[in-house]
């Protein structure tokens, strides 16, 4: 079970093994081509390792199991429609991936019942 006394110290989760790992570093390198900076950002997610079983408890609360849905709203005569958040995410694949790496270190590494985050 998780100690919640403490505040989590989120740079010392992330385990960056150099200064040059910080997600600040890497969008300094961007260049000023938006789709660079989501590109830095995608490695960025893409390379982060779970070795913590609190971050990967985060993670795992944080990011839902699904996309957010659709809806549909209307009023009177006028007609809103939201599409579901996903399709609107360029992150989204990045980032289930990132929950399911965390949802396999606790299920393989801490041996834990990983049911509640299904």
């Amino acid at each position: 079970m998780l100690n919640f006394d403490k505040p989590l110290n989120f740079n010392n989760l992330l385990n960056f093994n150099k200064p040059a790992d910080s997600l600040a570093l890497i969008f300094k390198k961007a260049t000023t081509s938006p789709m660079s900076g989501l590109d830095a950002v995608r490695q960025w997610l893409n390379g982060l390792k779970i070795q913590n079983r609190a971050l990967a408890h985060f993670i795992c609360r944080v990011i839902p199991t699904q996309c957010p849905f659709e809806r549909t709203i209307r009023i009177f005569n006028l007609v809103l429609y939201i599409p579901p958040l996903c399709r609107l995410n360029p992150l989204y694949e990045e980032v289930l991936s990132l929950r399911f790496r965390a949802l396999s270190y606790l299920a393989d590494e801490c041996q834990v019942d990983i049911r509640p985050y299904c």
